[in-house]
């Protein structure tokens, strides 16, 4: 194989964008994947009709330890490019809330998008391929051994992502790779997943899987205001991921699950205007019986309001307002839907995404120590990484 090709180990979504980038740029492009097909993380994305971006993208939404390192691509390639490719396809598409852009087709579509796109520009993509071994030569070109062969390059992309979602192939085969050459790696975990609850919490919601509600939930001075959901295991839902990015072990996690009222005030004033009313009766106006009874459990809740004490009636909607609890942990990487932390940006141009260390060796998309936010972040990351790496490659 030709040595001034240049080879991107990853068929995903920063993979794909950046072979379509540095073709587009007149360069010879092979993408390797050791998947059976390209794009799998965009199938299953945004429950299968892919949430591709967001009309509100900012460096706020994303975590690195470098909270610096993201503006220059996001700025070079923004949501309204990507936007333009969708709509330049002819492929329909919606805001669902908080700025939030899915397909209205299936997620098939942005990938066939990419796919289409690449085949027109002369892209080789070759699945089944495990690359097995990598070495940087005298000439500063890069041998890479594999199960279907050796190839040779100039320049050598890693957009393998990370350990999120193993059951789709990942691995944490890009930090290998960074480690290999020299590259320091920042503490990875699991990001946007879902908690699991301890003993007593799990006795105490047991009953209430599937039930969801609008919150907003807090830790480490961040706040999301979305809906949580009870599962077996313990809390998911769109709030409880993205806080869960801001979470370490230990930490308590803090849920007002009536956020637009003031319920013990509310309960006063009933208590005035028809103190025969049952509170049951009342709290039922907002949440479903197994519910209050799962939140308060063993407090009698029967009774007609006049019964209460105020002090009683606060203690009664702090249950629902002030709801504290550690986390024993998460569902870990194969529930997360991406990886927090990754190869050190600081050894990274942020501008052609080349490492400093090694020359023509590049890093994009989750490789890297950078995390959206759940909404379409992680997508727009690949995307810019993605595209501005593609087009910086000499």
């Amino acid at each position: 194989m030709p040595n001034n090709q240049t080879i991107i180990i990853g068929a995903g979504a920063a993979g794909l964008m950046c072979a379509i980038s540095a073709a587009e740029n007149g360069k010879s492009v092979l993408v390797l994947d050791h998947a059976n097909k390209a794009g799998k993380k965009i199938l299953i994305s945004g429950g299968g009709r892919c949430n591709f971006t967001n009309m509100d993208v900012d460096a706020s939404n994303f975590l690195s330890q470098n909270p610096h390192f993201c503006k220059s691509a996001l700025k070079r390639y923004t949501q309204w490019d990507f936007i333009a490719e969708v709509d330049k396809a002819g492929l329909p598409w919606h805001e669902k809330k908080l700025g939030q852009l899915f397909s209205d087709n299936k997620s098939e579509a942005i990938l066939n998008m990419l796919l289409d796109r690449c085949e027109a520009l002369s892209v080789r993509i070759a699945l089944d391929c495990t690359v097995t071994s990598i070495q940087k030569n005298d000439d500063e070109t890069f041998s890479l051994k594999s199960n279907q062969g050796n190839f040779d390059s100039s320049s050598l992309v890693i957009a393998t992502g990370a350990m999120s979602f193993p059951t789709m192939g990942a691995t944490d085969f890009g930090h290998k790779v960074a480690k290999q050459f020299g590259l320091s790696m920042t503490d990875t975990a699991p990001g946007l997943v879902p908690f699991t609850f301890d003993g007593f919490e799990k006795n105490r919601f047991d009953g209430l899987s599937g039930v969801s509600m609008d919150c907003n939930i807090e830790c480490n001075e961040q706040s999301f205001r979305e809906n949580i959901l009870f599962t077996h295991k313990g809390l998911s839902g769109p709030a409880v991921l993205q806080i869960s990015s801001y979470w370490q072990p230990g930490n308590t996690i803090s849920v007002d699950c009536l956020p637009d009222l003031d319920l013990g005030q509310h309960l006063k004033d009933q208590q005035q205007k028809s103190p025969n009313k049952h509170l049951i009766k009342v709290l039922k106006n907002y949440f479903p019986e197994r519910t209050i009874k799962a939140f308060c459990d063993p407090l009698n809740t029967s009774l007609p309001l006049q019964n209460y004490k105020h002090s009683e009636l606060e203690e009664f909607a702090n249950l629902f307002h002030k709801w504290h609890f550690i986390p024993s942990g998460t569902e870990g990487y194969k529930k997360a839907e991406v990886t927090l932390g990754g190869v050190n940006t600081d050894e990274i141009s942020s501008k052609t995404f080349e490492a400093k260390k090694v020359k023509g060796l590049y890093f994009i998309g989750e490789v890297l120590d950078v995390t959206g936010h759940l909404g379409g972040f992680n997508f727009q990351w690949a995307w810019a990484s993605g595209h501005c790496c593609g087009k910086s490659i000499p």
